[in-house]
């Protein structure tokens, strides 16, 4: 019998060791690397969906021109491509552009969007605890 619980335990660690972790969810306040920016990500629609909107700007003076945007979507439903990675359509700054979200680790995203496809942006967003 301590042959066949040591062998389970074993075999535990083993497949834990091998196994990637899977990512926490995306769910919550993302911060932009630039740190003026936060964008709150919710599961969404059928659970493999994103949605989310703009929640807070460091500076609303100087960025008045993003005030109205301000707990607006910016993302409805981005639909679920592989594991940790959405891709649809989003409103990013105020445009309409094609991107992807990646779930790098627990606490990174990575947002790729273009507009009209030749302008493309790379974003990297970080987990923001209150």
């Amino acid at each position: 019998m301590r042959f066949l619980v040591r062998a389970a335990m074993a075999a535990t660690l083993v497949a834990s060791s091998i196994l990637p972790a899977a990512a926490a969810s995306p769910d919550g306040v993302w911060e932009l690397e630039t740190r003026d920016t936060r964008i709150q990500v919710n599961i969404c629609g059928d659970g493999q969906q994103l949605c989310g909107a703009l929640v807070w700007l460091k500076d609303t003076d100087y960025n008045a021109r993003y005030k109205p945007l301000l707990n607006k979507p910016m993302m409805e439903r981005v639909t679920q491509v592989a594991p940790n990675q959405w891709r649809g359509k989003m409103r990013l700054f105020g445009m309409t552009a094609q991107g992807t979200i990646t779930q790098v680790s627990d606490d990174q995203l990575t947002l790729k969007g273009c507009v009209l496809i030749v302008a493309c942006k790379t974003y990297q967003l970080y987990r923001h605890a209150e």
